[in-house]
C-alpha cells in the first residue's frame, strides 16, 4: 500500500464511521505515523507504507472512528498560530475560541501602558487564550487559573513550552473562580472560556465533545451557572476601565448581556466567530 493508498483508505473508512473532516483526520493521522507533516505527505504520497505503519495507522483511525478527537491521539493543537499540548485533562481549544484572543487583543491595543498590563485567564484549560495574549504582549503579567490542578499542569507545561524565559513569568492558581486568587490582585483584562453547556444538553452533543471533561462543559441548567457567578466576581477585581471578555453560545449572548448591565458593566459589546455568530461578549467595568 503506498501513502496515497492509505490516505483514501483512512478518509473513507472516517467517512463511514461519520467524521466531520475524514480527509483531514485521516491525513493528520498519517503524518503522525509516518513522520513529519501533512505537507510532507503531497511530496511522498507514493512512497510505499510500511506494515507497522500500517497497522499504526489502522490503529489510529478505529479510535478516531470510536468517538476520540484528533487532537487526544495527537496529544496537540494548533490554536492562533502556536502548538499547543492537550490531554483529556482539557478541552480542545477550537477556531471559534480565536474570536475571545481576538476581543481582547484589540482592546489591549488601546491601553495605555502596555507595559505594565495585567492579564487573568479565567478557567484556562490548556492556557490557550491567556498564552495567545501574552505572546503578543509579552512585558504583560499573566495568571492562569483553573479549577482543576489537572489542566493547570497542562497550561503551565504548555507556559513553559511557548513562552519560556517570559519576564514576569505566568502565575498559576488553582481556584474556582476568584475564592483563590489574592484579593489584591486586579486585572486590566479577564478572559473567560468557563462552561456554558445545559446540562441536559450534553448528552445530546457529538461524542468526541463528550469525550471531553464534563466538568469544562457542564454549565447548569440554563448553562449560565459559572458565567452569573463570573460576572458578578470579576467586576470588582477590574482595574479601572478594565474589561471582561466572555465566551458563550451564540444563543445565549442577550442573556449574558443582561447579566453584565445588571451587575453594572457598560461599553457592552458582542464579537461574532469565523461563521458570523455572536460567540464572545465584552464589558468594561
Amino acid at each position: 500500500m503506498t501513502k496515497r493508498e492509505a490516505l483514501v483508505y483512512g478518509t473513507a473508512f472516517l467517512e463511514r464511521a461519520g467524521a466531520e473532516s475524514p480527509a483531514l483526520d485521516g491525513a493528520l493521522l498519517l503524518a503522525r505515523v509516518v513522520g513529519g507533516t501533512r505537507a510532507d505527505l503531497i511530496t511522498r504520497t507514493f512512497e510505499t507504507l510500511s506494515a507497522p505503519d500500517a497497522a499504526d495507522y489502522e490503529r489510529l483511525l478505529r479510535r478516531r472512528a470510536a468517538g476520540e478527537c484528533v487532537a487526544y491521539i495527537l496529544g496537540q493543537r494548533e490554536f492562533w498560530g502556536l502548538d499547543f499540548l492537550v490531554t483529556k485533562d482539557v478541552l480542545v481549544p477550537r477556531p471559534d475560541t480565536e474570536t475571545l484572543v481576538e476581543a481582547a487583543l484589540g482592546f489591549l491595543m488601546r491601553r495605555p501602558g502596555p507595559a505594565g498590563l495585567s492579564l487573568l485567564d479565567m478557567g484556562a484549560g490548556s492556557g490557550a487564550v491567556g498564552i495567545a495574549l501574552k505572546h503578543a504582549f509579552p512585558a504583560a503579567s499573566l495568571l492562569l487559573a483553573d479549577i482543576s490542578p489537572a489542566a493547570l499542569a497542562v497550561a503551565q507545561e504548555n507556559a513553559l513550552r511557548l513562552l519560556g524565559g517570559a519576564n514576569p513569568a505566568p502565575r498559576f492558581a488553582e481556584s474556582d473562580l476568584f475564592d483563590r486568587i489574592p484579593e489584591a490582585d486586579r486585572f486590566d483584562c479577564v478572559t473567560a472560556n468557563l462552561p456554558y453547556i445545559p446540562s441536559d444538553a450534553i448528552d445530546t452533543l457529538a461524542q468526541e465533545v463528550r469525550n471531553e471533561p464534563r466538568r469544562s462543559l457542564d454549565g447548569g441548567r440554563d448553562g449560565l451557572d459559572i458565567i452569573r457567578r463570573c460576572v458578578k466576581a470579576a467586576k470588582p477585581r477590574l482595574l479601572p476601565g478594565g474589561a471582561l471578555f466572555l465566551e458563550a453560545d451564540p444563543r445565549q449572548t442577550d442573556a449574558v448581556e443582561t447579566l453584565l448591565r445588571a451587575a453594572g458593566y457598560t461599553d457592552i459589546r458582542t464579537f461574532r466567530d469565523m461563521s458570523g455568530r455572536p460567540r464572545v461578549i465584552g464589558a468594561s467595568a
